[in-house]
């Protein structure tokens, strides 16, 4: 998920030296929307989270060692806020992953990009003002294109995979409105405060996995695996969760927050093309037609809301 922080303003760059910026971000928009169909790969209801443990355990040392110094700046405001901030990160990824399983990557994908649409009809809700009339035409178009894009045979109801994600994006719109009210959080460095987050999931996915009845353990699971499945967890952390925070941060100080956050706003359309070329996910009419509402609804959505 995204993770970029406000920057001071940044020089325009030359066409040349703004797509050498451009092409990493790009490249995170392309594993972010691949990470889908990667984790359908590796888990199974049983061993959901099991693999959280497995994924983000790995990553974050590394990120508490190349932040150290920072992290003994947090103060003890700044160390709550994140630490609230990561139990809702936790319920995000729990929801994104059993949704995952129980869904197609490429509804997973479109259905979580509702996200761009919920966050400013949230944020409109907070402060009691009205969004314009073309931003709520672009969020019709959204949830119409969602409506398509989860129908089978006929109409039927979104299945329970598709409710989990629409509860994922709906917990995302949280997790930004969190971050805009925590005033504690809004001087804290980036790094430092995507460490606390991971590390406060993980400590509730730990805490989870301990519990009887909540699936695999994560050694069993790990013990489970093959090659597939390790290089699948690689991914997912190294390139996932890793290669795309630093990226992030490389990129806002090289560019700008909005040019960024407009590449990164590309994951779903690599979310559809990573089901449907690799996963050899199938959409009918009705769900291609989804497919094109939902991406067209929610880039509209993004230029009526800038």
């Amino acid at each position: 998920m995204s993770t970029v922080s406000a920057a001071a303003p940044v020089p325009v760059l030359a066409p040349r030296r703004a797509w050498l910026a451009d092409l990493p971000v790009l490249l995170v928009a392309v594993v972010w929307g691949g990470s889908y169909l990667a984790a359908k790969g590796i888990t199974a209801t049983h061993t959901v989270i099991a693999v959280l443990v497995l994924r983000f355990a790995l990553v974050l040392p590394v990120l508490v060692i190349a932040g150290r110094r920072r992290l003994r700046a947090l103060t003890p405001a700044q160390l709550r806020g994140a630490g609230v901030l990561g139990l809702v990160l936790g319920g995000i990824f729990l929801l994104e992953t059993y949704g995952v399983v129980h869904t197609s990557a490429t509804n997973a994908g479109l259905i979580i990009s509702l996200t761009m649409i919920f966050t400013p009809l949230a944020e409109a809700a907070v402060r009691r003002s009205r969004p314009s009339a073309g931003f709520l035409g672009a969020a019709a178009v959204s949830v119409a294109g969602v409506v398509l894009l989860t129908q089978g045979g006929g109409i039927t109801a979104p299945g329970l995979g598709d409710l989990l994600i629409l509860g994922a994006a709906l917990a995302r719109t949280l997790h930004v409105l969190l971050m805009a009210r925590i005033k504690a959080v809004q001087e804290a460095d980036s790094l430092s405060l995507t460490t606390v987050q991971l590390g406060s999931a993980v400590a509730v996915f730990a805490v989870l996995a301990a519990v009887p009845g909540t699936g695999a353990s994560p050694w069993s699971a790990a013990a489970g695996f093959g090659a597939a499945e390790w290089a699948g967890l690689a991914f997912l952390s190294v390139f996932c969760t890793l290669f795309a925070f630093f990226v992030q941060m490389w990129a806002v100080r090289r560019t700008s927050p909005s040019r960024v956050s407009l590449l990164l706003g590309t994951e779903p359309l690599w979310a559809a093309a990573a089901g449907i070329v690799i996963g050899g996910e199938h959409l009918g009419p009705a769900g291609l037609a989804g497919v094109v509402l939902v991406l067209g609804g929610t880039a509209w959505g993004r230029r009526t809301a800038a």
